[in-house]
């Protein structure tokens, strides 16, 4: 897998202090979450930069082998959800690649936020809690996190504080909520600050999510 992505970007429209790194879906691209920029109404706006990275394309052992953009190969559909762990590692150095990207332009680590739905949001996890340097947040949407057994010998103190926000439909049939659940419980039981919502709806976002990942946003970045 190559690691260098192809992006959708938001420039500011006024000084570049904020960025936001937002992570599509098994089968999506980064356009998928492009007007999410605009719904979320942040204070610091012109002052964010949005980047919505392209999975690379590859077979998906699910979906018949067929090719699709996804972060990492799902191997069964079962409860425990047989994934490949090592197409995660692999799509954590690519996301690394665009964290570093945006600190050599001057933005400090704590204000580089992490964002993903479903599969992205499994990267947005495995990758912020491991960085190296104290991030802003990490946002992880109707997901879960095949890799939580590692994170006791991988994660970075650093970030042992960083504030997460996760949210599940309570309908979702594609990633259990109780899958999701799980991953808040045990984390929070490492110690992890994290904001957990639920809703009453499928394997999706609503407005109502919408208004409190704006409200979560607008925390981080004033």
């Amino acid at each position: 897998m190559n690691n260098q992505l192809s992006t959708i970007e938001i420039l500011p429209t006024g000084t570049h202090l904020y960025s936001i790194i937002w992570l599509h879906g098994l089968g999506a691209d980064g356009h998928d979450f492009e007007q999410i920029a605009k719904e979320l109404h942040l204070k610091m706006a012109t002052n964010i930069h949005f980047i919505f990275p392209n999975a690379p394309i590859q077979a998906v052992t699910i979906n018949g082998g067929s090719k699709m953009r996804a972060w990492y190969d799902i191997l069964e559909r079962s409860l425990e959800r047989k994934v490949d762990i090592a197409g995660i590692y692999q799509s954590e150095l690519a996301i690394k690649q665009l964290i570093e990207l945006e600190i050599n332009k001057g933005i400090r680590p704590e204000h580089i936020l992490l964002a993903g739905f479903s599969q992205g949001g499994v990267i947005a996890l495995h990758t912020g809690l491991r960085y190296p340097q104290k991030l802003a947040g990490i946002i992880g949407l109707s997901t879960y996190l095949p890799t939580l057994k590692q994170l006791s010998t991988e994660l970075n103190p650093d970030n042992t504080s960083i504030p997460i926000f996760m949210g599940h439909g309570i309908l979702d049939s594609i990633v259990e909520i109780e899958t999701g659940k799980a991953v808040a419980t045990e984390l929070k039981s490492l110690g992890y600050d994290i904001q957990w919502r639920d809703y009453v709806m499928e394997h999706s976002v609503c407005v109502e999510e919408i208004e409190h990942l704006s409200t979560f946003i607008n925390t981080l970045f004033k």
